[in-house]
């Protein structure tokens, strides 16, 4: 019997503590949400530039870089959202997270329960501004070659002939020339497409790489843009202008 994944919102969980850190992973994901756990800042910043989150949870007291610097980098890059985590009692630290831009602020001890309904409020929230749509600083699209992706219409157009893309195929290309250069491997882009609720046998990103590559490419059987990267994913080679 293959175990299930947990299908909710992906949450980043950086706490340096293990004690308090692995319970808090097993509780966390009971509640279905699916998370990635890191034990330092350094840990942290390099799944941040690999992976897709929907909300992070920072301690502010680690060893090296501490959660208010954390926070700063992720709150410099964009706009997930973040409670911030501490044992300390004073009130500079949780106003000097909100300033930062954390979403809130929760004090050890604390109900793993009480943590829970914070990250629904603040995911509820966050839903709420963005109103499902693009986020005002969003490009108007993606120039590569002779094509251009307009992220706004979700449409890719070649000259005059423009094409219509299903949404799967939209999020996939979309992921991967936001990241050109990067081999991506395919859980990356489950998230990145937030296709985690699929089986973890399932081709669909390998079938719409083969769809996107009839679309795009000169010899789809002879890549030269969405290259595979044997053992480890995909990688969009093209040369890649922000619009």
């Amino acid at each position: 019997m293959i175990a299930t994944m947990p299908s909710g919102p992906h949450i980043l969980l950086v706490e340096d503590e293990r004690s308090i850190r692995e319970p808090l992973v097993r509780y966390l994901q009971q509640q279905n949400f699916r998370i990635t756990a890191a034990g330092d800042a350094q840990l942290a910043r390099q799944l941040l530039s690999a992976g897709a989150f929907d909300l992070a949870i920072l301690d502010i007291m680690m060893p090296g870089e501490d959660g208010l610097s954390l926070a700063r980098f992720i709150r410099a890059n964009g706009s997930l959202p973040i409670i911030m985590l501490t044992a300390r009692s004073e009130d500079v630290d949780r106003i000097v997270g909100l300033e930062i831009g954390a979403d809130d602020y929760l004090g050890k001890p604390f109900n793993p329960r009480e943590l829970v309904a914070r990250i629904k409020a603040v995911l509820r929230r966050s839903r709420s501004r963005s109103g499902g749509g693009e986020p005002a600083d969003a490009p108007g699209g993606y120039r590569f070659g002779p094509w251009f992706l307009d992220v706004r219409g979700r449409a890719l157009s070649k000259g005059e002939d423009r094409q219509s893309l299903t949404e799967g195929e939209y999020q996939l290309l979309e992921a991967l020339i936001a990241r050109a250069g990067r081999v991506l491997t395919r859980d990356q882009l489950l998230d990145l497409t937030r296709q985690r609720d699929r089986d973890p046998f399932d081709r669909s990103i390998d079938n719409m790489i083969l769809r996107l590559r009839k679309r795009i490419e000169d010899d789809p059987s002879e890549p030269n843009i969405i290259k595979t990267v044997y053992g480890a994913g995909y990688v969009f080679a093209a040369e890649v202008e922000r619009i």
